[in-house]
């Protein structure tokens, strides 16, 4: 259901798929649109101090112990309790509107079908992480999985990014089966060609969430 008030537009998708650099021009877009409108751009993890603290413990940071999953999920969910209220929240309740490079969409397709955690269990641990903040529009980028591997690097650090092509097999699998459960949020999108030619794929979708 699209709110009264703000927009809520994520994009998801494997890492390297380019949804960093069009959530970006999205909100460029979206300013000279409407020059008097609230419009920020966030991520997940991250977005606040202590939702970027939590996210360099959960992805940033190599330790001697491997990381349980379910405690992996839970500290992406205590991250993303702390972004939606500080930052998402704020900004919606005033009509304004925030473009998210990932939500809790990602941790349905990362830990609930990557991790085999299953998406009862992450639903269940972001329950009230996420409660009724959901987006109106999620613009998944679909992209090759061995392409967006080759092209993908965060400078901070992210151990996501040196999981290999059958953890992402069925991360991408997992994208595939939201986008069919939630019809009605969940846009996927081309991400292969130019920026210029995602970008106006991606243009013919949020344009019609707009007031």
């Amino acid at each position: 259901m699209i709110r009264k008030k703000g927009l809520y537009i994520v994009f998801e998708g494997l890492v390297g798929c380019g949804k960093s650099t069009q959530s970006k021009l999205l909100v460029e877009k979206l300013k000279k649109r409407f020059p008097k409108r609230k419009i920020i751009w966030t991520r997940e993890p991250g977005g606040t101090d202590i939702a970027e603290a939590i996210r360099k413990v959960a992805q940033g940071t190599e330790y001697k112990e491997k990381m349980n999953y379910v405690c992996e999920q839970y500290l992406y969910a205590a991250s993303r309790a702390q972004t939606l209220r500080t930052i998402v929240k704020p900004i919606l309740d005033k009509g304004g509107i925030v473009v998210s490079d990932r939500s809790f969409f990602t941790s349905l397709a990362n830990q609930g079908f990557g991790r085999n955690l299953g998406l009862s269990t992450v639903l269940k641990i972001n329950n009230k992480a996420v409660s009724d903040m959901w987006p109106n529009l999620v613009l998944y980028l679909e992209t090759n999985i061995r392409d967006a591997l080759n092209r993908t690097y965060d400078k901070s650090g992210d151990k996501f990014e040196k999981l290999g092509f059958s953890f992402y097999k069925k991360v991408k699998h997992g994208y595939s089966y939201l986008a069919k459960k939630y019809p009605k949020i969940v846009k996927t999108v081309d991400g292969t060609g130019t920026i210029e030619e995602v970008s106006e794929r991606i243009d013919k979708i949020w344009t019609k969430y707009l007031n």
